[in-house]
């Protein structure tokens, strides 16, 4: 059996480091907002090449909060894209503005910059471009776009720790960049986690503000603030993964560079494919089939695990029918979803597992 993910293998290979960070915080009585947390601050913020990192317990509230710095309010719109995790849209609506979706591009499936500025009106707040899969947006056409409109563009890169566009890290293009520690992330947790990185000093004292009750000092409240503080045991643990992530990347790159040369000339597609600017980090490794069921169901029968990122796109997600979004409206989103499937990848994975899985892929009769 193949698994999509397999974070035993992970926790093996680290084990003795993790249980040390772990057994370290427990003994100290300290669990949250503890110096454990404040220096995976400062190693994450270095490593993003961004002045501040502010540690939180998810990174939907890692957007909840940028986009609160940024003065996201009711009546606002924030225009994003609907092929992503539910959480960027839902940060959005937790503001009390309105998302407003635009379609993505085919090669990338990250936010097509020709539609943007057609989606700006006066209501317009902020821009928030998802980089899917570890692969970043074109940052520098939506910055355009951006800053001859005054809008804050605040990056999702949620699944994106150590992606580059033009040799610049995922989170220190835009005002804000938001990540998430989630489990199954490329640096993960043992639980929840997230961080927003930023270089304006503003907003950094907003959103530690935000994050622990909108306090100052304790009991010295400026702010409506939220309890989204990260657990000192998690930023325990994230130290202990940080140190290795660039070796999980390369791992990472080296399993998609396999599978890439493998599939080429065959009947698969590959969704999304990389773009020579970008350094793509692989948190999703994915295909498109026309009869994406079938092909998934005939690999799991081999003992193949495969996963759908996203099977049904935000904008048309019960959800959110108050937004008013019908099917046709972003039909490259649209197709994506009825189409990708992910691969398994993940760092453990032997290039002879690559093999065994695209064998298994190229055998099948119904991929496009």
């Amino acid at each position: 059996m193949i698994p999509l993910l397999d974070l035993k293998a992970q926790y093996a290979s680290i084990k003795g480091e993790v249980d040390a960070a772990a057994l370290r915080v427990l003994a100290s009585g300290h669990y949250v907002l503890g110096e454990e947390v404040a220096r995976l601050e400062e190693e994450f913020a270095a490593y993003c090449n961004a002045r501040h990192a502010i540690a939180v317990n998810t990174g939907t509230s890692a957007l909840h909060l940028s986009l609160l710095a940024a003065g996201v309010g009711p009546g606002d719109e924030v225009i994003t894209v609907s092929f992503t995790f539910v959480a960027t849209a839902s940060a959005i609506c937790y503001t009390g503005a309105r998302p407003v979706f635009v379609d993505v591009e085919p090669v990338t499936l990250t936010m097509d910059p020709t539609k943007l500025e057609a989606a700006i009106t006066p209501r317009t707040k902020a821009i928030v471009p998802v980089h899917l899969y570890g692969q970043m947006a074109d940052m520098d056409a939506i910055r355009a776009i951006a800053d001859k409109h005054g809008l804050p563009v605040i990056e999702d890169a949620c699944q994106a720790h150590g992606a580059e566009y033009k040799g610049r890290r995922a989170g220190s293009i835009g005002v804000s960049g938001c990540f998430s520690f989630y489990p199954g992330k490329n640096l993960g947790a043992c639980g929840e986690g997230g961080i927003v990185v930023t270089s304006n000093d503003e907003h950094a004292k907003t959103i530690r503000m935000l994050r622990d009750w909108g306090q100052e000092q304790r009991y010295h409240h400026l702010l409506k603030g939220f309890n989204y503080r990260m657990d000192e045991i998690q930023g325990a643990i994230l130290r202990v993964k940080l140190r290795y992530l660039e070796d999980w990347t390369e791992a990472r790159r080296a399993r998609a560079d396999r599978y890439s040369a493998l599939l080429a000339g065959s009947r698969v597609v590959r969704a999304p494919v990389a773009v020579a600017d970008r350094r793509h980090v692989y948190h999703v490794y994915a295909v498109r089939s026309h009869d994406r069921e079938h092909l998934q169901h005939a690999l799991r029968a081999d003992g193949i695990h495969t996963g759908l990122h996203y099977p049904i796109p935000v904008h048309l997600q019960k959800a959110h029918a108050d937004l008013g979004y019908r099917t046709g409206d972003l039909p490259v989103s649209e197709a994506a979803a009825r189409e990708v499937l992910s691969l398994p990848i993940y760092p453990e994975l032997t290039l002879r597992q690559v093999e065994q899985v695209v064998a298994a892929v190229e055998q099948e009769a119904y991929v496009s």
